[in-house]
């Protein structure tokens, strides 16, 4: 039998129907807090739970352009490649796939997780399917640091954003992906904006791993990793909060890499 043979007598209803959606983990930090965005749904199932933005893809979609729409739907940012300047700040990258047989109560939904962030997004907008939209601290979300990985991820008690489906597991997913990433690449520098101090990046390495830096310590780290940072051979306009010397500004470099890696405290601790 040809292959054109085989296709045309081919039935894909002899399989059980599997439906393929995308969920985004959005982060941002605002008021230096880390932020998720969340929806609350408006429909069943799970009517009036959290849960991340996400939706089944459409037949005419890859992944990626899946979760772009899915993101600029709630954002009013369009995210789509070649679409707009304002993706070369948007850091979108594929997490996960998540397929317990019964994750969806509708049918066997498989979803592929993605990972977003970036400085200062916009003001969220419910889409068609979601009663609300919003900006959530990660902290208030009552995830543990830690999740055994053959168990459901549980919110502690009294959380009051339950999340949805198993959109608890997929953040805490994110949130570890995120802190990763922090260590090995430069991608902190998404979460400010083209021209920053070194003050503004410990900042974002703070949010993001929850920890006190000392600040020269870090300093001396980041200035060591080649390729990282590139001053722009101006200084702010003043000093800091207590006066003293104006800070030196820096734009990303061209590293794609850090070496030597800019690790976590407790990691630091476990390597050595």
């Amino acid at each position: 039998m040809s292959e054109a043979e085989f296709l045309a007598s081919y039935d894909p209803r002899a399989f059980p129907p599997v439906a393929v959606t995308v969920d985004v983990v959005a982060l941002t930090i605002r008021d230096a807090r880390l932020h998720v965005l969340l929806v609350r749904r408006g429909a069943p199932p799970h009517e009036g739970a959290w849960a991340l933005p996400g939706g089944f893809v459409q037949p005419d979609e890859d992944l990626p352009t899946a979760a772009a729409r899915e993101l600029a739907e709630e954002t009013g940012l369009d995210t789509r490649p070649g679409r707009a300047a304002a993706m070369d700040r948007v850091h979108l990258e594929q997490l996960a796939s998540y397929g317990a047989p019964e994750r969806d109560p509708r049918m066997r939904v498989v979803s592929v997780a993605y990972l977003a962030f970036a400085p200062q997004l916009p003001d969220p907008a419910a889409g068609s399917d979601a009663a609300a939209a919003a900006w959530v601290p990660v902290d208030a979300l009552g995830l543990p640091e830690q999740a055994d990985p053959d168990r459901p991820v549980r919110q502690l008690p009294g959380t009051s954003r339950r999340l949805a489906f198993d959109h608890a597991r997929i953040v805490v997913d994110g949130l570890d992906r995120a802190r990763a990433k922090l260590e090995y690449t430069p991608l902190a520098t998404r979460f400010v904006g083209d021209e920053f101090t070194i003050s503004e990046l410990r900042g974002v390495y703070q949010t993001v791993w929850g920890v006190e830096l000392h600040a020269g310590n870090f300093h001396r780290k980041v200035l060591s990793v080649p390729g990282f940072l590139e001053s722009v051979g101006a200084t702010t306009e003043r000093g800091g909060p207590r006066g003293g010397p104006r800070s030196r500004i820096y734009r990303a470099g061209d590293a794609r890499l850090l070496h030597p890696a800019l690790l976590r405290p407790a990691r630091e601790e476990e390597v050595r």
